[in-house]
């Protein structure tokens, strides 16, 4: 229990830090400090009473106990009261001893006996031990020489730590609501460990000896020989069963959960290093996963954050884009920010900002408020918002132009190049797909690609064509040789696209429309990762009908997945998922080859 306070402690500041509330966080500070109860460490309790003991502040260990007394002891049932009887004897008796033992003083011997009379006089087992302050020898008194040993004062000492301990335990059901969700998150952390240790178990056992647990008559079924080379550690198909020839290996899945609401962007830097992740609050994290898990640096802002972007060059550095038309450039190493750009006042949302591979500069979308005045336009207005797209340089911190949006200004969603930085194509609120000339700054071709807005985009593997996700809910393949014509086409699950949704209690219910990227492929540009309402699945791009086969399940979320990345090195790739609950999954896959 003492853990759990400890870490919603640190969760309250963190708030109050967040809110900007300097006063409060001064007086939970002091209040902290002065904890009588020390977050319930009975380590730091004991500690408390030891300390009054060994100074002999005799006032300071009965005000202290009767404090214990009033605000804990008084819980326990009737039943319980003569333990914590014993315990009171106990610990006046390791004051006593303690007097002759270290100063020898008679004087705080006999004072304790003075200050204490009326009380214990009428108690029997105190009525022998009046005389001990008139005894030239008491270590050596057969009544008291217990009292003196090493083993009597250990023993008291644990009883009095297990007594806490097991009190602290059993006031579960007197939790606080915070205190209670703590609980619960540990338990369910747990119990997933446990369950993927059991899943990565189940994987690693043969076929045949799987079989080995089924009934008689479902054990009728062919194993494959050695010949045959069933691959079956990679994992779950759509259909449940376990899939032949699996591409993918998912050798386990860690739990990023240092934040506290819905995740909007989680992105791997070009390096692979490091992750950073916004969510809905405005808090950013950057962190490492590699050896371990580990938070780098965190930013809070006052201001609404609604997207960021890795530098490429070099790659410590973060942009962040605001509600209030500014982009930051962060240095994650030095965890300071370098510059603050005014984008334009008139268009504040910056919703999507998209770094040239060459580091000299990058893209910044600016979008109008909605007519409700709000950063987060939510639900979407069925008319699209005025918006600019504008090329910055990172090295002067000034704009370089403004890119023309046909056929007229509107928002952009999403922003991605090219490998060379040669081509920038863009998704926007009006369903239409743009693709810019990054050489002449000028577009290149337009198409209507959506029914509603364009929720991401990237480049293909040869970059001959361009992916999108649309709020229609399909997933197209364009050929950008060819303005507007399709290669293939694909309707996927309202949980792959948005808005996602999150049910709870009482008729509780979260609403998020896309903001982070919403797929994003393997290395060889083969295979695909997409947001699901249990976490991320991954697909096989056929090229044919359908254009997507599903290969496997990753899993793990029990919240919507929101966002996703995939961080590709030699034959491990690592597929990052977030969710509407504020956690992030980092799965590490082995690539098969065939």
């Amino acid at each position: 229990m003492g853990s759990a306070v400890e870490r919603t402690d640190e969760h309250v500041r963190e708030y109050l830090i967040y809110r900007g509330f300097t006063n409060t966080l001064k007086h939970l500070d002091n209040e902290i400090k002065a904890d009588k109860e020390k977050g319930f460490r009975v380590d730091k309790i004991i500690d408390q009473l030891l300390q009054f003991i060994q100074s002999f502040d005799l006032s300071g260990l009965k005000e202290y106990w009767l404090y214990l007394d009033r605000r804990l002891f008084c819980r326990l049932e009737d039943v319980y009261r003569s333990t914590v009887n014993k315990l009171r004897t106990s610990l006046y008796r390791y004051y006593v001893i303690n007097t002759i033992q270290v100063i020898r003083n008679l004087e705080k011997t006999q004072e304790f006996f003075q200050k204490q009379a009326l009380e214990l006089q009428g108690q029997a087992e105190w009525r022998d031990w009046f005389i001990l302050p008139f005894i030239p020898a008491p270590e050596q008194n057969p009544a008291f020489s217990p009292y003196f040993s090493r083993q009597w004062s250990d023993t008291f000492l644990v009883s009095l730590h297990n007594f806490l301990s097991v009190l602290f335990q059993c006031m579960h059901i007197l939790l606080p609501v915070l205190l209670s969700f703590d609980a619960e998150v540990q338990k369910t952390t747990s119990l997933t460990e446990e369950n993927e240790q059991l899943c990565q178990m189940v994987r690693l056992k043969p076929i045949s000896s799987v079989l080995l647990f089924l009934a008689p008559a479902e054990a009728c079924i062919d194993v494959p020989d050695s010949s045959a080379h069933t691959r079956t550690s990679g994992g779950v198909g759509e259909g449940g069963g376990l899939s032949a020839e699996q591409p993918f290996i998912k050798l386990s899945q860690e739990e990023y959960g240092e934040h506290h609401s819905s995740i909007m962007h989680c992105r791997v830097d070009c390096s692979g290093r490091r992750v950073a992740s916004l969510d809905v609050d405005g808090v950013i994290k950057v962190w490492s996963f590699n050896p371990i898990m580990q938070t780098k640096a965190t930013i809070m802002s006052k201001s609404p954050l609604l997207s960021l972007e890795w530098a490429t060059k070099p790659d410590r550095l973060l942009l962040l884009g605001s509600g209030v038309g500014t982009v930051r450039l962060y240095d994650t190493d030095a965890k300071k920010n370098l510059y603050e750009m005014n984008i334009d006042e008139t268009h504040p949302r910056i919703l999507s900002l998209a770094c040239s591979p060459s580091g000299s500069s990058f893209v910044c979308s600016a979008a109008a408020l909605s007519r409700s005045g709000s950063v987060e336009s939510v639900p979407r207005l069925p008319i699209p918002v005025s918006g600019q797209l504008l090329l910055w340089d990172t090295k002067t911190v000034k704009q370089q132009l403004q890119f023309s949006l046909e056929p007229e200004p509107v928002a952009i969603n999403c922003t991605a190049f090219n490998h060379n930085g040669n081509l920038l194509v863009t998704g926007a609120a009006d369903g239409v797909i743009r693709l810019f000339d990054m050489q002449r700054y000028e577009s290149a071709m337009s198409w209507r690609a959506h029914e509603g807005e364009v929720y991401s985009v990237e480049f293909s593997y040869d970059e001959n064509t361009v992916f999108s996700i649309g709020e229609d809910g399909k997933f197209i393949q364009w050929n950008i040789h060819r303005c507007g014509v399709k290669q293939s086409e694909q309707l996927l699950p309202q949980d792959a696209t948005g808005p996602f949704i999150l049910s709870g209690y009482s008729g509780y219910k979260q609403v998020q429309v896309p903001r982070g990227r919403l797929f994003a492929f393997d290395s060889e540009g083969q295979h695909v990762l997409t947001c699901s309402s249990s976490g991320g699945l991954i697909y096989r791009l056929t090229n044919g009908d359908p254009a997507l086969e599903s290969v496997l399940s990753l899993g793990g979320h029990k919240a919507p997945v929101v966002t996703v990345d995939w961080c590709s090195a030699v034959d491990c790739g690592t597929c990052l998922t977030a969710s509407m609950d504020g956690k992030i999954k980092l799965s590490t896959l082995l690539a098969q080859k065939s």
